[in-house]
C-alpha cells in the first residue's frame, strides 16, 4: 500500500508541553486522514522538525521508503525555515504544503498568548512558504481547514499524482521497432526524458514478440481467447485471426513481465516476424493498464500508462488516441479520433465486437480489433511533446459526444469530440502550442490533475478550454 509521510514543523522555543500538544494534534489529524482517505494511501506521522538534524532524519525516511509516494509538511507554530533547508535539499519526492490549524474556529472570548504561539500556522507556513519558493522547490499548497472536504479533495488529488509520478520514476517502455521515419512530433530525446521523469526507454525487435508467439501453447491460447469471448462479441468466423492476436497479446505479457516493462511501443514499418499488426493485443492490454504508443511514440506510452495510474479508483476512461479527421459543419463542428486498431476498450459504450478486416497499411494480413462506439461525456485530451530545451504538456477541455450517424464502413473503434470553448479557438489553440496527433483521452482525469502533475514534475503546461479567448491565442501561442 502507497503511503505518504506527514512532517509537522515546530520549534522548543515555547516549551515542552507546547510541543507535545504539537504531537497530539498531528496524530489526531493523521488519523482522520487514514479514517477518510485509507483507501486511497495511508498517512503515517514523522517526528516534529525541531531542528534541522531531524528534518534531514524525516526526509531520509522518506527517501528510503520505496512504498512512500510523498509528503506533506505543516507548521503546527512557527518553525524557522533555516533548519528545513539542508532535508528540503535531499527530497526528491512530491511534496505538498498543508497551510491548516489543528482549530477551526478562534475560541475568542478565551484566546490568550498561548493559544497564539501553539497555533500560528498563519505565522509557520509563510515562514516555510518563502523557504520553497527562495529554494525554488516543486510541490503543492493545499490551504483550509484540514476536516473540510475541498482539503479532504486537493489531498486525496496529491495522493493519485503521487502515485502516478511513483510509477513514472519507475517506468520502463519496451519499444519494438524505432519511431516511424520521418515523423517529428513522437521523436525526441530519450535521454532527457529518463533524467526528467525516470523513463527507462530501451529498444527491442519486435523479433522478440515473434519468437515468444511461437512458443505459446494451445492451453495459453485457449485461456486468452475465453477471456475475449467473455468479454467482447465474437463478430467474426475467422477465429484463426482472432487466435492469433490471441497468441500475441500471451507474448506480450511475458515479455513485459520478464523485462519489467509498464508499456510499450510498435509500429507497422517494423513487424518482421508477425502475421498481423497487433490490434486486439494492444487494445486489451491498454485495458488493464498497460502504456501504449503506436509508432514508436514513447512519450505517448509512457504518459499514457502514468495518467491510467493517476485515474485509478475513479469512475472513467482512459487511454491513447489519435486524432483523424473533422466534422466542419458550422457552428456544429466535431473531430472524429480513432487509429488504425489500438483503441484502448476502455471507451466502449457497449460490449466491444471483435471483427476482421484488411488493413491498407502495414503490408501484413487482415488483423482482428475491437469495434465500438465510444462513451460520452466532459474529458480532457492530453499530450506531451519535447520542445528541444524543454518537455510541454498540453491539456485541452472537450466532450466526448455520440457520433451523429452510423459509420457502418468504418471498421475501427471511434472516439467523437466537441473541442472547447468552440472549434476554431480549441483546434488553433492546441496547433499554436504544438500538440501532438496522439494524445490521452481521460473522462476520468481533469486540467486540475495534470496541472498538479506539471507543477510537482517542473513540466511547462499550456491549457485550453471554455476560458480561453482569441486574445490568448496570441498572447500564449505567438511566441
Amino acid at each position: 500500500m502507497s503511503k505518504i509521510y506527514f512532517i509537522p514543523g515546530s520549534q522548543d522555543l515555547y516549551g515542552e508541553e507546547c510541543l507535545k500538544q504539537v504531537a497530539a494534534d498531528c496524530r489526531e489529524m493523521v488519523d482522520f486522514f487514514n479514517a477518510k482517505l485509507g483507501d486511497t494511501v495511508t498517512f503515517e506521522l514523522l517526528p516534529t522538525v525541531e531542528t534541522s538534524d531531524i528534518c534531514v532524519s524525516d526526509m531520509r525516511a522518506a527517501m528510503n521508503d520505496d512504498d512512500c509516494v510523498g509528503v506533506i509538511t505543516w507548521m503546527h507554530t512557527f518553525s524557522p525555515a533555516k533548519m528545513w533547508i539542508k532535508g528540503l535539499q535531499i527530497l526528491n519526492k512530491p511534496l505538498l504544503h498543508l497551510h491548516t490549524q489543528a482549530n477551526e474556529k478562534l475560541p475568542y472570548d478565551k484566546i490568550d498568548m498561548d493559544f497564539m504561539n501553539l497555533n500560528q500556522a498563519a505565522h509557520g507556513d509563510r515562514e516555510y512558504g518563502y523557504i520553497l519558493a527562495r529554494m525554488n522547490i516543486a510541490h503543492e499548497v493545499v490551504a483550509g481547514y484540514y476536516k473540510h472536504d475541498y482539503v479532504l479533495n486537493r489531498i486525496k488529488q496529491f495522493a493519485g499524482v503521487c502515485k502516478a509520478i511513483g510509477l513514472s520514476k519507475n517506468l520502463t517502455v519496451a519499444t519494438f521497432g524505432n519511431n516511424m521515419r520521418d515523423v517529428a512530433v513522437t521523436d525526441g530525446n530519450r535521454l532527457e526524458a529518463q533524467i526528467k521523469y525516470g523513463w527507462e526507454i530501451k529498444y527491442w525487435g519486435i523479433g522478440e514478440i515473434a519468437k515468444l508467439v511461437d512458443e505459446v501453447t494451445d492451453a495459453e491460447a485457449d485461456a486468452k481467447m475465453a477471456e475475449y469471448t467473455a468479454k467482447y462479441t465474437m463478430a467474426t468466423d475467422r477465429i484463426d485471426v482472432v487466435r492469433e492476436q490471441a497468441k500475441y497479446e500471451v507474448a506480450f505479457e511475458k515479455f513485459l513481465a520478464k523485462n519489467n516493462c509498464q508499456a510499450f511501443t510498435d509500429t507497422f514499418q517494423d513487424l518482421h516476424g508477425m502475421k498481423q499488426l497487433p490490434g486486439i493485443a494492444a487494445q486489451n492490454l491498454m485495458a488493464k493498464g498497460v502504456g501504449f504508443g503506436p509508432e514508436g511514440d514513447y512519450k505517448i506510452s509512457a504518459f499514457s500508462a502514468i495518467l491510467m495510474k493517476m485515474a485509478e479508483g475513479r469512475d472513467g476512461a482512459t487511454g491513447f488516441i489519435e486524432d483523424y479527421t473533422y466534422d466542419l459543419t458550422e457552428g456544429e463542428e466535431l473531430e472524429l479520433a480513432s487509429h488504425m486498431l489500438e483503441v484502448p476498450a476502455q471507451f466502449a459504450l457497449n460490449k466491444p465486437e471483435i471483427q476482421v478486416h484488411p488493413l491498407g497499411i502495414g503490408g501484413k494480413a487482415d488483423p482482428a480489433r475491437l469495434v465500438f462506439d465510444s462513451v460520452t461525456g466532459d474529458a480532457i485530451q492530453v499530450t506531451l511533446i519535447d520542445m528541444g530545451d524543454h518537455f510541454r504538456i498540453v491539456c485541452a477541455d472537450i466532450e466526448l459526444v455520440k457520433q451523429p450517424q452510423p459509420m457502418p464502413n468504418l471498421p475501427v473503434a471511434r472516439l467523437m469530440y466537441r473541442l472547447k470553448p468552440n472549434f476554431q479557438i480549441g483546434s488553433a489553440g492546441w496547433c499554436y502550442a504544438g500538440g501532438a496527433h496522439h494524445s490521452v483521452i481521460s473522462t476520468a482525469l481533469t486540467r486540475d490533475d495534470i496541472a498538479m502533475f506539471a507543477r510537482l514534475t517542473g513540466t511547462e503546461l499550456v491549457t485550453i478550454g471554455d476560458d480561453t479567448t482569441e486574445a490568448d491565442l496570441q498572447k500564449f501561442f505567438m511566441r
